[in-house]
This record gives structure tokens, C-alpha cells and sequence, in this order.
């Protein structure tokens, strides 16, 4: 009697995609017409057109994964679908309380529309992603060369006290975004390469084994490369997901918790110098531990103060779409979309799009966990931290957890830089994705099959 052993089957649950497809289609169209309903008593007219063309990019994303990708994560892309087409519905409610004048609906999806031409792209042209592997360094200088082009006369642009956009032509573009990918990449390469080192442990202190002076040149220079962002560019945001990216990067590849007590280290000498020393990082304290007596000032906190009443306001279920005011509140498209959601949609709303960001960072970091090689487990850990952070930095600037930053929402908030990176991050996980879950080939049987071939029959 033969012994039956169990066989794992490697699924490539497209289907089941699909159909979570569908469902996410119905929260970003089902959205759209509840604000038609809401604020001007009727569907929209455009809600064949607006729909059609929405599902079409999510539609053609899926074929691109079914053919290229086959066994990627299903539950990726229709995760950012949902957030993609709630936060156009927010943004065109926003449109319709603002005038005709304002259209960054149809621009945000226009942006969408590029950046799911790249995320097909990316999928396409990148058939492994260890071939990134080769570009440690240049991806590394590529980041921080586009850190630095806001600075440069002539094409830098400053928006609300920030040098962190260039402008050509009509368009403005935000490099930093971008930079955010290649340094995942970088940080990625190197650590594979010299984690080992960086792992030996030095002084042990209260039971932590604390790195070797000599191992702390990395960390350093990140360090002074987030500071230079804060302090160049007065970007807060950027520079706290910079250095948070690459520490918890550099933890995950050592697993060597004194990592992290010299990054929280470095952390708080660094706060506490730029709360001495610029006015800007100060004043965001000022407003953050007392934002009522700051609200008449200039910059003030009227912004967090409103989206605080807003949400308060909105309490469980929202007030719904046309009944809020979510238009008092300075950049709500942007900056500031979470505090509309929770008016009208209210905190039910805001939870829902919270367990759609952990279901996503989720996915990247079981990506990371089942990838066969050390650069694959490094980069996906790295994009998935990256969405962690920046909807933490912003989701507890907004709710008054931590410090205003001025970071987007991904998928929700208007801007068309963030949307393009965050696509292209997206391809990236499904890639890993595809070749973390990609069946093995079967040895024994090309061991077999080259026995076979190689067999030679001896004569009588």
C-alpha cells in the first residue's frame, strides 16, 4: 500500500482578485453617486463615463497581473483600488462645495490614469526585481540628486513654506516622492551586503547589545541627510519617514535592537535641536500641545482646529455626503482628507480606511516574510514601512497624536506625485509577491528527465 504525502498546490487566485476587484469598484462608484445624491439631489451625469473609465484602469491592471504576475498577492490591488476611488469621491465632494472653479477630481484622476500606466509598466519591464539589486548605488545618488533639485534656481518652487517641488512648464512635480522608491532600493542593496557587519555586537548596556562605534557610519550620514531635508527644504514629513525608513530597515536586517536605541537616540537630539533652532518645527510644537491659542495666529492652527470640530462633529456615522462642512478646513483635499471623511462619513468611516491600510502594509510584510532572498525580503519590508509611516505621520498629525507634518494620505489625498510613487510601490509587492509564491521547479523530475537523455545502451 503506497503512502499518500501531502502536496501543497501554489493557487494563483486571480479569481478571487477579481472578485474583490468588483466589490472595491462598488465603494469607489457607490461613493461617487452618494455624493451626486448628497449634495446636489441627483446621480451624477458623468457617472457612466467616470465609472467606466475607473473600472477600465483597475480592470486592465488585473489582465497585466493575470498574464506577467500570475501567483502575486490578490488582495493588493483591490485594497488600493477601494482607497484610490473613495478619496476621488471625498475630492469631488470637496469640488462640488468649492464652485466650478475647482476641478481636482478630474486632475487626480488623471493622475491616477499615469499611475497606473507606470504600475503596468513596472510589472512588464521588471520581470525580477533582484535585477535592482545591480543599482544599489545609483539609486542612491539618483535620491538624494532629486532631493536636492528643489533647491536649485529656476526650476525649485516653494508651496507653503516647503522647497520640496520643482516646477516645468504648467506641471509641478514633487522629486522627493520618487526619491522615497530608489532609497528603498538603496538601503535594500546595501544592508543585504553588509548586514553581517552590522549585526556584531559592541558594548552591552542594560542587557542591549549596542552597535560598534565603527558600524555607526550609516546611520550617521542618513541622519544628516533627514536633518538636511528639515532644515533645507522645511520638510518635516519627508525628513521623519526618511530616517524612520532606513532605522527600521537597518533593524530588520540585523535584528540587533540597539539599532533602534541609537536611532531613538539620534531621533531626539535631532528634535530637540530643530525645535531650538527653527522657528518653523517649532511653531508646529506650539500648535500641537496647545492648538487653541494659536488659532488666530499666522500660521496658525486654525487648519488642525477645524478638521478637529469636523470630525467631532461627524461622531460614528458621519453626517453624510452634503450635509458636513468639510470645505472650512484649509487643504482638506490634500493634507487634510481624513478629517472629511470623518465628517460626513464619520469615525465607522475612518476605521474602515485604517484596516485598509494595515490589510495592505499587512500583505507587504507577508510578501517579505515568504520571499526566497535577502534583497526581496529587505525591499518589500521597506515599502511596506514606507506606507506605514506615512499614514501614521499623517493620520496622527490630523487626529493630534503627534505633530503636524504636511504629508498625503496615500491613495486618498490629491497630489499627483504621491499617487504616481505609491502605484509604482504597489507594483513592486506584487512583483516580490509573484515570485515569493511561484512554485519551485521540480528537481527530481529534471534530474530524471536528464538521466533519461543521458543513458547509454551497451551493445551485446
Amino acid at each position: 500500500m503506497s503512502s499518500s504525502q501531502p502536496v501543497f498546490i501554489h493557487r494563483r487566485r486571480r479569481g478571487a482578485e477579481l472578485v474583490l476587484l468588483v466589490l472595491a469598484l462598488c465603494v469607489g462608484i457607490g461613493a461617487y453617486a452618494a455624493v451626486g445624491l448628497g449634495v446636489q439631489g441627483h446621480v451624477p451625469a458623468d457617472i457612466v463615463g467616470y465609472g467606466g473609465w475607473l473600472a477600465g484602469l483597475v480592470i486592465a491592471a488585473h489582465v497585466v497581473i493575470r498574464f506577467v504576475a500570475p501567483y502575486a498577492d490578490p488582495v493588493l490591488l483591490p485594497l488600493v483600488a477601494a482607497l484610490n476611488g473613495l478619496g476621488l469621491a471625498v475630492i469631488h465632494r470637496l469640488d462640488l462645495a468649492k464652485g466650478e472653479g475647482s476641478a481636482f477630481a478630474q486632475r487626480q484622476l488623471f493622475w491616477m490614469s499615469v499611475g497606473v500606466v507606470l504600475f503596468v509598466a513596472t510589472l512588464v519591464l521588471l520581470r525580477d526585481h533582484r535585477v535592482l539589486q545591480r543599482f544599489t548605488y545609483t539609486s542612491g545618488l539618483t535620491a538624494v540628486a532629486l532631493l536636492v533639485l528643489p533647491l536649485l534656481p529656476g526650476i525649485g518652487n516653494t508651496k507653503n513654506g516647503a522647497k520640496i517641488w520643482i516646477q516645468v512648464g504648467p506641471m509641478s512635480f514633487q522629486p522627493g516622492e520618487l526619491a522615497k522608491v530608489l532609497l528603498v532600493v538603496c538601503f535594500a542593496g546595501y544592508l543585504v551586503l553588509h548586514r553581517d557587519a552590522l549585526a556584531l555586537a559592541g558594548r552591552r548596556i542594560a542587557g542591549i547589545d549596542l552597535p560598534r562605534g565603527r558600524d555607526l557610519g550609516p546611520i550617521l550620514a542618513m541622519w544628516l541627510v533627514s536633518l538636511g531635508v528639515l532644515v533645507f527644504q522645511r520638510d518635516l514629513g519627508s525628513s521623519l519617514l526618511f530616517f524612520g525608513l532606513f532605522l527600521v530597515m537597518l533593524y530588520v536586517a540585523t535584528e540587533r535592537a540597539g539599532w533602534l536605541i541609537v536611532g531613538g537616540g539620534l531621533f531626539a537630539a535631532g528634535a530637540l535641536a530643530a525645535y531650538q533652532l527653527f522657528a518653523h518645527v517649532r511653531n508646529r510644537f506650539d500648535i500641537w500641545l496647545d492648538p487653541m491659542a494659536h488659532f488666530d495666529e499666522s500660521p496658525g492652527s486654525g487648519q488642525l482646529v477645524e478638521g478637529l470640530f469636523g470630525m467631532a462633529w461627524g461622531g460614528l456615522v458621519g453626517r453624510g455626503f452634503g450635509d458636513g462642512s468639510p470645505w472650512r478646513v484649509p487643504y482638506a483635499e490634500s493634507d487634510f482628507i481624513i478629517a472629511a471623511i470623518g465628517e460626513e462619513l464619520g469615525l465607522t468611516a475612518v476605521m474602515a480606511v485604517l484596516v485598509c491600510y494595515g490589510l495592505i502594509v499587512e500583505r507587504g510584510l507577508r510578501t517579505a516574510v515568504i520571499s526566497r532572498d535577502g534583497f526581496g525580503k529587505l525591499m518589500a519590508t521597506g515599502l511596506a514601512v514606507s506606507l506605514a509611516l506615512q499614514v501614521f505621520v499623517v493620520v496622527g498629525g490630523v487626529t493630534r497624536l503627534i505633530p503636524l507634518t504636511g504629508l498625503t494620505t496615500p491613495f486618498l489625498s490629491y497630489g499627483g506625485s504621491s499617487l504616481v510613487a505609491n502605484w509604482v510601490i504597489v507594483a513592486l509587492l506584487l512583483r516580490i509577491s509573484d515570485l515569493a509564491r511561484r512554485p519551485l521547479p521540480d528537481l527530481d523530475a529534471e534530474d530524471d528527465a536528464d538521466d533519461a537523455e543521458t543513458q547509454v545502451v551497451k551493445l551485446p
